[in-house]
């Protein structure tokens, strides 16, 4: 799928990438959808769906859209991690529940990166909040890379249940 019209019915108002960042957006966009294949993604949102659902809605389903949209104001990832940390004893991070506003969800976003750090995600699995809240497929690899790495963490730390992540490919050595 293109995308090319993050958001039908808002007017576009950005030039159209060229050159090395067409190449670098069009690399993303292979990253996501290798990771698509694997299963990534889905097992990323069945994952979610077994820790929040007393807390947050469930993710309807496993397109990149809504993905985006479940995540984009950051409360569920918020929660995410809330969850995990208190797990093994540590405080709960402060966050917006009504993230209204781009800069309030960008906020949330940035907390839930400070809070997986302290409980023991690498920095360099981190993403920036503009890979999750401006919506394209590209990007959000990094969102996807970022949950899968917390997922194994998390396992790591004796949590349950347990995030499944794919196998790797065969070919990847």
């Amino acid at each position: 799928m293109a995308d090319t019209d993050p958001q039908p019915g808002k007017m576009n108002i950005r030039a159209k990438k060229a050159g090395i960042a067409l190449q670098i957006q069009k690399k993303m966009e292979e990253g996501y959808d290798r990771e698509e294949g694997l299963g990534t993604p889905s097992r990323i949102v069945e994952w979610l769906n077994q820790i929040l659902p007393a807390v947050h809605r469930p993710c309807p389903d496993t397109k990149w859209r809504t993905i985006h949209f479940y995540l984009k104001d950051g409360v569920a990832l918020c929660r995410l991690i809330n969850i995990l940390r208190q797990a093994v004893g540590m405080s709960a991070v402060k966050f917006s529940k009504n993230a209204a506003t781009p800069f309030v969800a960008m906020e949330n976003i940035e907390s839930f990166n400070r809070a997986a750090h302290e409980y023991g995600l690498p920095e360099t699995d981190l993403f920036q909040s503009v890979d999750l809240y401006e919506g394209h497929r590209g990007p959000l690899l990094n969102v996807i890379n970022c949950l899968n790495r917390l997922g194994t963490v998390a396992n790591d730390k004796g949590f349950s249940p347990r995030y499944n992540p794919p196998e790797p490919p065969k070919n990847c050595y």
